[in-house]
């Protein structure tokens, strides 16, 4: 099966029904996209699918072909992307950092879809968990790359 995956095609050699996250790990060595809980609750390894925040812990690779996907390990290539990586430093989001690539990608799909969210569209899409409780920084982060004075810098 072919995938494509931060814009390279990669021939993975996987049951169909493997999930995405086990193929990027075991397979293809992308270990920034973290296991979490394995029932796509948690939000540690969200990528995105065709810019779309995706649980890759329950995607089956078959569903996945003639898609684009982008982890963490690509973001830099992605222009919304590698702004909210700026903001994520800039507001100084990430402590431990386990579930962050989840929360950048989450936050990156969220501002291509709505350039401009409120404090409900932010809360609707920035679900992943976080054990530092760094969702006030996260938010920030968000308010300010959409143009929002409500940041508190």
């Amino acid at each position: 099966m072919k995938l494509t995956i931060n814009g390279i095609t990669h021939q993975v050699e996987a049951e169909p029904d493997t999930p995405l996250l086990w193929v990027l790990r075991d397979e293809l060595g992308m270990t920034g996209t973290k296991y979490g809980c394995g029932i796509a609750q948690c939000g540690a390894c969200s990528v995105m699918v065709d810019d779309i925040v995706t649980r890759a812990c329950v995607t089956p690779i078959e569903s996945l072909e003639n898609r684009r996907i982008t982890t963490i390990e690509g973001i830099e290539n992605d222009p919304v992307g590698k702004r909210v990586v700026a903001a994520w430093v800039k507001h100084q989001v990430p402590q431990c950092g386990y579930c962050q690539s989840g929360q950048v990608m989450a936050a990156t799909a969220l501002l291509k879809e709505t350039p401009h969210p409120g404090d409900d569209e932010i809360a609707a899409a920035m679900v992943n968990l976080c054990r530092c409780g760094t969702y006030n920084a996260i938010s920030a982060a968000i308010h300010d790359l959409a143009g929002d004075e409500r940041t508190g810098q």
